[in-house]
């Protein structure tokens, strides 16, 4: 082969490396609903003159040199070779699209290989159930970098030679007050612990130490067992209404609150009897470290400008909900949920994940590293990532979308849980091991009527 080519090669990142390791490896589906029927060739067309196939990451093969280190080779992109039609309905006993769509995505979760011949991505159209799915391996960028490309390819509904718009985390403004030793000391001191807390936590998860066996405990191994999918929808106004009840909150507050209450309402239902009270449950949340937080525009990410940059910029927090009764006051659990949540954000957790998982990867190569992320999903019991949408409602090649969805490939927890936001609504895709939680139905309609409980609850405390 001609060696000059090499020059040009781009080696992968840390985190684009553990996420091709057989014990990690993940591709994200995201899923595109739209209002009208789905033409093929005009979307050839469109994905051809796209931005997306111009973008390094997604028209570059991956290859190994020798020593098997991993590297980005530039290549031409045949869109029919990442063009999948499945042009008939998914199941044959009348189910609804919803249903539908989810068991295919349900079965794309356990299977992690794609063609190493063509750039790392495809896209599944779905013509009896008006969707797309693209599929992109994680080793091609994070959930921020993939929702701001996808961006740049659509349209506002309301305005036809609009981009979306980019919607960032609002962050209430830092008040200004006169420096007091006797205020400050005891503050820094505290966020000192909880800071060793956290780290010391973080190694022994990666080691030995790990949650109690409950309904929900997955495994070595689970990441393989077959699994099933359900929806659960909320309103962004009933989020937004728990958040104003109470002081300070914020969304991700509310939809931590919502997870925690809705687990503990699914095994109360699964063992009503046997489970202790206060019973742990830790989730592993992806955070975005990237300076600016929301969504990045695309042209930023491309320069590598500093604070934005193209990728996987992720770090890992391990959050702990408790098991309760659900005659907890709803209100009281958001309070309790935004202590927890207020420790973690004054902490270096995600950081310290994201810093040691490099030095591992650089001393120690990625074989170590990935077994070291596998053991502290096996150690945990479920995953949380949430991804802001545009606020508006978009189109795609002048085609209305109706819903964006996301998921990924499996991993050992039995319960994984993606959220997206779009034009007022947020949708969470919850993936189960169906052996061990047959019903994510009930569990989705148990988070959905927690939202729901809260919202009542913080009109009645605006009303008194």
């Amino acid at each position: 082969m001609d060696s000059s080519k090499f020059e040009t090669d781009e080696p992968l990142t840390p985190a684009g490396r553990l996420f091709l390791r057989p014990e990690i490896n993940q591709i994200i589906h995201c899923v595109i609903g739209v209002r009208d029927l789905i033409d093929v060739d005009s979307v050839k067309s469109q994905i051809a003159g796209s931005v997306m196939v111009q973008h390094p990451r997604f028209s570059s093969l991956l290859v190994r040199d020798q020593n098997g280190v991993e590297y980005w080779r530039r290549t031409s992109i045949e869109v029919d070779r990442h063009v999948i039609v499945v042009a008939e309905p998914v199941l044959d006993d009348g189910a609804s699209d919803e249903k539908a769509v989810n068991e295919y995505l349900a079965d794309l979760a356990i299977n992690s290989s794609m063609d190493a011949d063509k750039p790392l991505w495809e896209i599944h159209l779905l013509l009896a159930h008006k969707c797309a799915i693209f599929r992109i391996h994680h080793a091609l960028g994070d959930g921020i970098s993939l929702m701001s490309m996808f961006l740049t390819c659509c349209r506002r509904a309301d305005d036809p030679n609009a981009l979306p718009t980019i919607v960032l985390d609002s962050r209430p403004a830092r008040k200004t007050s006169r420096w007091s030793w006797a205020e400050e000391i005891p503050k820094t001191l505290l966020a000192v612990w909880f800071n060793f807390l956290f780290v010391v936590e973080f190694i022994l998860r990666a080691l030995w130490v790990s949650d109690r066996k409950s309904p929900i405990s997955g495994g070595d191994g689970v990441e393989l067992w077959p699994r099933k999918m359900a929806t659960a929808k909320f309103a962004v106004e009933d989020m937004k209404a728990v958040k104003k009840a109470v002081a300070n909150v914020t969304m991700n507050d509310v939809l931590f609150s919502v997870i925690g209450a809705g687990l503990s309402r699914y095994l109360e239902h699964r063992q009503p009897k046997g489970l202790k009270e206060g019973l742990q449950l830790t989730g592993v949340a992806m955070v975005n470290l990237r300076e600016q937080r929301g969504l990045q525009e695309l042209t930023e990410m491309m320069k590598g400008n500093r604070g934005f940059g193209w990728g996987n910029k992720l770090g890992i927090l391990l959050l702990p909900v408790n098991y309760e009764k659900k005659t907890l006051d709803p209100l009281q659990c958001v309070m309790r949920t935004k202590k927890m949540l207020d420790r973690k954000k004054r902490s270096f957790e995600a950081h310290f994940s994201y810093g040691v998982g490099k030095l591992i990867m650089s001393c120690l190569g990625p074989k170590v590293a990935s077994i070291l992320n596998y053991r502290i999903v096996c150690n945990t019991s479920f995953t949380i990532s949430n991804v802001i949408g545009p606020r508006e409602e978009i189109t795609i090649g002048g085609n209305p979308i109706t819903y964006i969805r996301s998921t990924s490939t499996s991993l050992p927890h039995t319960i994984t849980m993606h959220m997206v936001s779009y034009a007022g609504r947020a949708e969470m895709q919850i993936l189960v091991a169906k052996d061990i939680i047959p019903d994510p139905e009930f569990l989705a309609e148990c988070l959905e009527n927690v939202l729901l409980e809260m919202k009542t609850a913080a009109t009645t405390f605006e009303t008194k």
